[in-house]
């Protein structure tokens, strides 16, 4: 079965756009391993998190935010010096699929190892090959290093998680399932790790896998819910619907990429072959339904076109601008582009406010992101691209008015009982919810201290007795 996985993934490299050769090929090489390991490296999407806008290729130095604080990229290009020149395929094997690294410090799961555990043997094989022939060496380090707050800047700790959490079995293959199944299976749950972002995570930040692609906050943005379902899912979408967007990052009447995932998009999905988007789309429509209760229908269905233009003719803006109407706010910063009553674009760029799963999810995060952030489109090379692009309106609108502006977009064409609030705004604007893990860390430590002191006084008090009866 994986030896015509093999064949798929050669197929699916004649057909893949053309990628950007980082390196010289080394004398001796094995240029198709090495073409090999660069798409399942785009597949992976490691560029997107090893390398900052406007560096060099997989040199690190991109600070990931992370709710225990920021974890800096390291260089994985072949350097010797600086970056992963000097590893063996077996360690760098234990690297990427086990996160732990040749010096024997453990990785942070902000680098999905959990996922990548799932890689074959093959394909960590036809990795290693391009990065240490495809990939062009850079010998300096990232300018700063990850320094979370104890007890996890304790990487030894993290021994004891991947006890809990990682299960090291690589894919094995469903001979119950087609072979279109088990490929998309295997790129969705491995290298294209949907798990990791659009899974929720429990107390101790491990997947709640019973509960897989249900959907959870990431960071600021909210990673939505991807199963089966047809009111809060994707249940609704077709195959090819759901392929197209993998790769363009817009799906009429139903959704647009943004944040986190139009970065997948452009850096990764995008460059895969048709047989692999399809196939990756084949088997996320398979996983289980998973319904948010507040979902009554599909969040692709909610609202319609419509506007107050009559309720704001004639009628001046007030002198405290943060007290404009939502219909005041939409018509200066919204209707030049999404039209008065909230069409969108005539070519389809960009997209209508109604039958949108963004104002139509119960979870308003995504429509106050991209108010805030806008929408970024990149060409996979780092640069924008050209075109309608969403300005972000961060330093335009204040808080109040962004509560205003999107309620009344939730109102007219989105779920009219999902509010954004006050509290929402601000909390977004500023990062993101803190996360309360370090407290419970040092709790958990202390409570663990006071235990062992408390077993130490009741033993050293028994063996006094002891010694008495003696």
């Amino acid at each position: 079965m994986m030896a015509a996985f093999r064949m798929v993934a050669s197929a699916a490299l004649l057909s893949l756009v053309a990628l950007p050769v980082l390196a010289e090929q080394a004398p001796g090489a094995d240029v198709q391993a090495i073409e090999r390991g660069r798409y399942l490296a785009t597949a992976g999407d490691c560029i997107a998190c090893h390398s900052v806008p406007g560096g060099k290729p997989m040199a690190g130095g991109l600070a990931l935010a992370t709710p225990l604080g920021a974890i800096v990229a390291t260089n994985i290009t072949p350097s010797t010096t600086h970056g992963i020149g000097n590893y063996t395929l077996a360690q760098f094997s234990d690297a990427v699929r086990h996160g732990v690294r040749a010096d024997g410090a453990h990785l942070y799961p902000a680098m999905p190892y959990t996922a990548y555990a799932k890689v074959t043997d093959d394909d960590t094989a036809a990795l290693y090959a391009y990065f240490m022939h495809g990939v062009a060496a850079v010998d300096t380090a990232p300018a700063q290093k990850t320094d979370l707050p104890f007890p996890f800047n304790i990487r030894m700790s993290m021994a004891l998680w991947n006890m809990l959490f990682l299960d090291k079995k690589p894919f094995v293959a469903d001979a119950s399932k087609s072979m279109e199944w088990n490929r998309g299976a295997y790129l969705a749950q491995g290298l294209a790790h949907c798990t990791t972002c659009h899974t929720p995570r429990n107390a101790l930040m491990a997947e709640q896998l019973s509960k897989e692609l249900g959907g959870t906050d990431l960071g600021t943005w909210y990673a939505p819910n991807i199963t089966s379902d047809v009111n809060s899912g994707i249940g609704s979408w077709s195959q090819q619907e759901l392929a197209s967007y993998l790769r363009t990052g817009r799906a009429a009447n139903k959704a647009q990429a943004a944040g986190p995932m139009a970065e997948a998009i452009d850096h990764s999905l995008k460059h895969l072959s048709d047989a692999d988007l399809n196939a990756i789309a084949h088997y996320v429509k398979s996983v289980p339904a998973i319904r948010d209760k507040a979902d009554t229908k599909a969040v692709t269905q909610w609202g319609q076109a419509g506007d107050e233009l009559s309720s704001i003719r004639g009628v001046p803006l007030p002198q405290n601008l943060n007290k404009m109407s939502g219909a005041q706010l939409y018509d200066a910063q919204c209707a030049s582009c999404h039209q008065a009553r909230g069409e969108g674009s005539f070519d389809g760029s960009l997209p209508p406010l109604f039958h949108n799963s963004v104002t139509g999810r119960s979870n308003s995060n995504n429509l106050v992101m991209a108010i805030l952030d806008g929408v970024e489109r990149q060409d996979g090379k780092g640069n924008h691209t050209a075109g309608h692009l969403m300005p972000a309106f961060r330093q335009t609108l204040s808080d109040e008015q962004i509560v205003t502006l999107g309620n009344y977009v939730q109102k007219m064409y989105g779920n009219p009982d999902v509010k954004v609030t006050a509290e929402q705004v601000t909390t977004l604007r500023n990062g993101g919810v803190p996360s309360n893990l370090i407290g419970l860390a040092r709790a958990g430590i202390i409570v663990g201290v006071l235990v062992l002191l408390g077993l130490l006084v009741w033993w050293r008090g028994r063996r006094r007795k002891e010694t008495s009866a003696a």
